[in-house]
């Protein structure tokens, strides 16, 4: 056999300043490289009641069923809608970019009724458009992202968990990309379900999506209830609806094992849950409130810095998220060709973006671990010199000079 087929690992340094992944804080690797314990060894539970109770300040709620779902945010995503979407139910959805065709496309797979509603990417929704396609369709459930990376724009929510409590809908926002780095206030706001991922704000790797529901989406999910019968007792007693159709997403057995019953649904990720812990941790030793500023100063900074060089930052920058940018990329520019370039001889990554936007904008991020100034200043310096090398001249040393003077008077 040829020994060069197993080689080790040699995974090369890289600042990933695209749409996420990003790198981890050493201190979270370091969480993660720690030794697996049994899932009802009782310091393994007491972790997990305490990432119940870190994740719920980090979403600002008081809501009990707050937890991990085992794989990726979509993960999150699907766990909640396959539990509370009956098939038939009408739901809207709010479409500003890539991802909430994500929830109509799965939304779909519960077989739900889905209308959706559209603004062109790089706007938001206002109050009024959204109550008034509620009035039309008469909805169960009002499904939306908040933070969308594919056009980087953030749909304010407070507004809208008004209309719905109103009009007595449930209202689910995917908050992956927003949480952490732009303010998320879950009870303030009615919002009775929102999911999130770890590898973007909260500056951690895929693989774990927090979610939480509050006591009334809990009732619905309860009615749904179908226990396996390798595990129920005569203590358990199905609901009266039609079951939740996924047993790995069921969030009513998924409650259970994160309940004091722990009673069995899957082997929990012992290692994805150590990161989790500890990127909450890192996050509300600082300081929620602090962890926000901090993505918006690094965010401003880049906003600055690309101005000072000439180009134009994509959609209504009033609504912009405070963790990632959207950079229009100039006309006679191959947008590709800049990003091999930055990737291969800087060792930076950038992203772009999704459909009509692809090859249109770079997004470049100031997330988690990277929402810092060094990472900043190399990026605008890096992109600086190689449009400069393509032919795109700017004003050498103009985008670092810019977010310089904003550093000056905001760090």
């Amino acid at each position: 056999m040829n020994s060069l087929q197993y080689h080790e690992l040699n995974i090369p340094q890289r600042l990933l300043m695209g749409p996420g992944p990003i790198n981890i804080d050493p201190r979270i690797l370091k969480a993660m490289s720690s030794q697996l314990i049994g899932q009802y060894d009782p310091i393994m539970t007491s972790y997990m009641n305490e990432v119940m109770k870190f994740y719920r300040n980090i979403f600002c709620t008081n809501n009990y069923s707050t937890m991990l779902i085992n794989g990726t945010s979509r993960a999150g995503i699907e766990s909640i809608l396959v539990s509370l979407i009956r098939p038939r139910d009408k739901v809207l959805v709010l479409v500003f970019g890539r991802f909430g065709y994500l929830l109509c496309e799965i939304a779909r797979r519960c077989h739900a009724q889905v209308y959706d509603i559209k603004v062109p990417w790089g706007n938001i929704f206002t109050s009024e458009q959204v109550e008034d396609a509620i009035k039309q369709i008469r909805p169960s459930m009002l499904l939306t992202v908040h933070g969308d990376t594919s056009t980087t724009m953030l749909q304010p929510l407070e507004e809208l968990g008004i209309i719905c409590k109103m009009y007595d809908i449930l209202f689910y926002t995917d908050a992956t990309a927003s949480i952490g780095g732009n303010e998320l206030e879950t009870d303030k706001w009615n919002l009775d379900a929102v999911s999130a991922g770890m590898q973007k704000c909260l500056g951690g790797p895929p693989g774990t999506s927090p979610i939480t529901f509050n006591t009334k989406t809990s009732e619905l999910i309860r009615k749904r209830k179908c226990i396996e019968k390798g595990i129920k007792t005569s203590i358990h007693i199905d609901g009266s609806e039609e079951m939740i159709y996924s047993n790995y997403f069921d969030l009513g057995m998924i409650i259970d094992y994160w309940s004091p019953e722990r009673l069995n649904h899957h082997t929990e990720a012992t290692t994805a849950l150590f990161g989790a812990r500890e990127c909450a941790r890192l996050i509300l030793q600082d300081g929620l409130e602090n962890n926000i500023k901090r993505h918006k100063v690094h965010g401003t900074a880049l906003v600055k810095g690309i101005e000072g060089m000439g180009l134009k930052i994509f959609g209504n920058s009033k609504y912009k998220m405070n963790n990632i940018l959207g950079v229009v990329i100039p006309s006679g520019i191959n947008g590709e060709q800049v990003r091999k370039i930055m990737l291969e001889d800087f060792a930076i990554e950038i992203g772009t973006s999704f459909g009509h936007l692809n090859g249109k904008i770079w997004r470049i991020s100031t997330m988690g671990y990277n929402a810092r100034k060094d990472c900043v200043m190399q990026t605008l310096s890096a992109l600086d010199s190689v449009l400069n090398y393509l032919g795109y001249k700017t004003i050498h040393g103009a985008a670092v000079e810019a977010a310089w003077n904003y550093y000056e008077y905001n760090e």
